[in-house]
């Protein structure tokens, strides 16, 4: 028989609408149970936005290159400390040498950071400003947006800024073919301007200069044993990566006196960033194995498991009120609806819920997003004008209300309607139901976020609470710029003859960082095979190094170069390099470097303290006199007798005296220092907000349960309350099944935490042991937190007139 479509069509829509207006009645019916599910969704939901959001700036990092299939950085691969190292600064003759001698490669470029040139245009001045030497290849193989001007840098004297940058020199004005004068003679004219380097790179440049201005200016070096620049090539297409590796492994040995040199391997773009922990092998060179990827994955499961929370609450309070819903189930099954039915139209009311919860979860997200970007450092966005994200937020939704709604959908249709109707359905009462499961589950994971917080937080204070072996207090590093080096003697001298310093050094670098590294040192005894595998941390220093920054010394004295002229080749050591080096008497010792014949002499020992990262072993080190001139940075200890302002003050003044195209730049170095804990505080930081997170969305559902048992119990109640039974005891026989599952979750969390904090330690040299009190105290938190949740109900429940519930019966 013919069917009209249009009547056909008419009444699925009529179908559809049914269904939609009885999910909406049924949400207002329950109004209470309907705004808890929301807001558990929605918190979920939000949460896992943010974290997708997070996740998708990480896997787009570099993504925008036009090359990026064909883009490598070179790597070079030692063998120090008795094992395998890689890392990414390279000679600077390495890069011109790979495009001129190996078809493979079709371009090349080296990039040389730099932030120490004074830019100035008009009355306008900047320091501090991050910016690269490179090659002329180097804007054609990086394909960063231009948004005016040329990608060339042919001129020594052309220079491409950046939009922002543009900004703070030229405000509202055209940058294009103006000049900026660097340092207080040069000046550059602006051939290019580049779009901001977007944050989900791994350049963070304002300007480019080309690398012939490095050689003008002397910081040119043509050592192939000095690594100090990043070297970057673009292969042809087409190109074996393994076979490049094979012939470029051994380019340095054959430019190089030294046995046994570092080897190399060329890495590619798309695991820069992700697969930055290179495992390194001993064929070739190395291969990217974990590093940033495994966070990524971690904050994926993450993710997962807060949207995963928030639909068990669903899936728990639909499936409590089940007896609610039986009778609707039965007379509907009656009245001929089939399960199909039934569980459309329960799937439907989880679409709908979750409908509502998304445009909620994307009001705290926008609401939410600035603190977020905050703790990780980057600009993160809701791209409201991608049609693709509409597309994926509408999927998100479809998927969300799927898992949460498809387990109560099946289970409330599987009812049987004459067991309904005759008054013989009854809920499970199973030691084991899928609902104290889901329960459980939900604190589980909780517990995981909560213990993982404590142990990162205790491994903060354990590394904060470490022994510097330094003073920090009133300690300042002042770079060398502009005249401050030519100046040095006269600057020192005011300083110390005003009062505002007790005293001042110079060094090669700010004493909380590691100046350099350097192989193959020679001592006493020590064969040359055993020597190249030890790896000494540099530094240097004229005078004064000891009493400026409080090292304690353990033999011998401090190198003075103004009282002991010889002092020029003195040198100390750390208690770590003395152990290293097996120096019974190392005071008047001779020690060698592996690329001169300079015989440094040893004129003292100081105690070990941190030098780069506090979670890490102090490596052995050797602080060389003034003869290298290895010197960029100043070391200054303010006076007690003034305040710091004053100090500031009048140390600005002396700066400005003898250095005065420059500001007044300094460092503190505890807040230097300080920022080595950044990483593990945002993970602190983030560990705990996904914890509370976790804890919050996993209580409003036992807040829930809690008020369903009550009210589904008020007979019992108050029979019992007749009967004699104290409020109290009510109040136990509600809360306790909760906190049955709250320790179960204990249990079952506590071995999985432990793994896997146990292997998040295994980074740090320096770390903490894992001791019980901290699961002690994880699982009496989740426990208050429980009972905090269910007691409301309980107590509510206890205290209730039993008259009024009994009255009917």
């Amino acid at each position: 028989m013919f069917k009209s479509p249009t009547l056909g069509g008419f009444r699925g829509y009529s179908m559809l609408q049914n269904y939609f207006k009885t999910a909406w009645r049924n949400l207002m019916r329950g109004k209470s149970f309907s705004i808890i599910n929301i807001s558990g969704l929605a918190i979920g939901m939000a949460g896992a936005v943010i974290i997708i959001l997070w996740l998708q700036n990480e896997v787009s990092f570099d993504k925008f290159h036009k090359n990026r299939d064909n883009l490598y950085e070179i790597y070079c691969l030692a063998h120090t400390d008795g094992k395998s190292v890689s890392f990414g600064y390279t000679s600077q003759p390495l890069g011109p040498a790979l495009k001129q001698n190996y078809p493979e490669v079709a371009a090349s470029s080296r990039f040389a950071e730099t932030n120490n040139f004074l830019m100035t245009v008009g009355e306008k001045r900047l320091t501090g400003v991050d910016g690269g030497f490179v090659d002329n290849d180097f804007l054609q193989m990086f394909t960063f947006p231009l948004v005016g001007g040329r990608s060339d840098l042919t001129n020594i004297k052309s220079i491409v800024i950046t939009e922002k940058l543009a900004k703070k020199l030229f405000g509202n004005e055209d940058a294009l073919n103006k000049i900026i004068k660097l340092g207080q003679t040069d000046n550059f004219t602006v051939t290019g301007i580049l779009k901001d380097v977007p944050q989900n790179s791994r350049f963070g440049f304002e300007y480019l200069l080309p690398w012939p201005y490095l050689k003008a200016v002397g910081d040119e070096n043509n050592s192939w044993e000095s690594n100090n620049v990043e070297t970057f090539v673009q292969l042809k297409g087409g190109s074996d990566e393994a076979v490049f590796n094979n012939k470029i492994k051994l380019l340095t040995r054959q430019h190089s006196s030294i046995k046994d040199i570092w080897t190399h391997f060329a890495f590619p773009l798309n695991r820069w960033h992700l697969y930055n922990a290179v495992e390194n092998t001993a064929d070739f060179g190395g291969r990217s194995g974990g590093g940033r990827i495994d966070t990524v994955r971690l904050f994926g499961i993450i993710a997962a498991f807060i949207l995963l929370i928030a639909c068990i609450n669903f899936m728990n309070l639909s499936t409590a009120r089940s007896e609610k819903r039986a009778k609707e189930v039965g007379i509907r099954k009656v009245a001929g609806a089939g399960k199909g039915l039934l569980i459309r139209q329960f799937l439907i009311e989880a679409f709908l819920t979750a409908v509502i919860a998304g445009m909620a979860a994307m009001l705290i997200v926008q609401l939410s997003l600035p603190a977020f970007n905050n703790i990780v450092n980057t600009q993160l966005s809701v791209p409201y004008s991608n049609a693709y994200f509409w597309l994926a937020a509408g999927g998100f939704i479809i998927f969300t209300s799927l898992l949460a709604g498809s387990y109560p959908a099946f289970y409330l249709s599987s009812f049987k309607p004459v067991s309904i109707l005759k008054g013989k359905f009854k809920k499970s009462q199973s030691a084991v139901s899928p609902r104290k499961v889901l329960v459980v589950l939900q604190f589980t994971f909780a517990i995981i976020l909560i213990i993982s917080t404590i142990v990162v937080r205790n491994q903060i204070r354990y590394a904060q609470s470490r022994d510097k072996g330094y003073s920090q207090n009133n300690l300042l590093a002042i770079g060398f710029s502009g005249d401050i080096s030519k100046n040095y003697q006269l600057i020192k001298n005011e300083l110390l003859s005003q009062g505002i310093a007790t005293s001042v050094s110079k060094n090669m670098a700010n004493i909380a960082h590691r100046g350099s590294n350097m192989w193959g040192f020679r001592w006493p005894g020590v064969s040359e095979d055993i020597a190249k595998d030890i790896t000494i941390a540099i530094s240097s220093t004229d005078a004064g190094l000891v009493k400026t920054a409080g090292l304690q010394l353990v033999a011998g004295r401090d190198i003075d170069i103004y009282t002991y002229p010889a002092d020029s080749t003195a040198v100390l050591l750390n208690e770590t390099a003395v152990k290293t080096m097996n120096l019974s008497s190392p005071v008047g010792q001779i020690i060698k470097e592996p690329y001169d014949s300079i015989n440094w002499h040893i004129v003292g020992v100081v105690k070990d303290y941190v030098i780069g990262s506090p979670y890490e072993k102090v490596p052995p080190m050797v602080i060389e006199g003034p003869k290298k001139d290895w010197f960029n940075t100043m070391q200054v200890k303010f006076s007690n007798a003034r305040t710091t302002e004053q100090n500031l003050a009048a140390a600005a003044q002396v700066f400005k005296k003898y250095n005065p195209a420059y500001p007044f730049d300094y460092q503190f170095v505890d807040e230097e220092y300080a920022r080595n804990f950044d990483s593990e505080q945002r993970t602190k930081t983030l560990a705990g907000l996904f914890a509370s997170l976790a804890i919050l969305i996993s209580c409003l559902g036992l807040f829930g349960l809690s008020a369903y048992v009550a009210e589904s119990r008020i007979k019992e109640i108050g029979v019992r309350k007749v009967l004699g039974a104290s409020s109290a005891s009510i109040a136990k026989l509600l809360s306790v099944d909760f906190i049955k599952l709250v320790i179960i979750s204990i249990v079952i969390a506590t071995p999985v935490a432990w793994y896997a904090m146990d292997k998040w330690l295994q980074d740090y040299t320096y770390r903490i042991s894992i001791g019980w009190t901290i699961f002690v105290m994880a699982g009496l938190l989740a426990i208050v937190i429980a009972l905090a949740t269910v007691s409301f109900q309980s107590i509510k429940a206890s205290l209730a007139n039993p008259v009024k519930s009994l009255r009917s019966e």
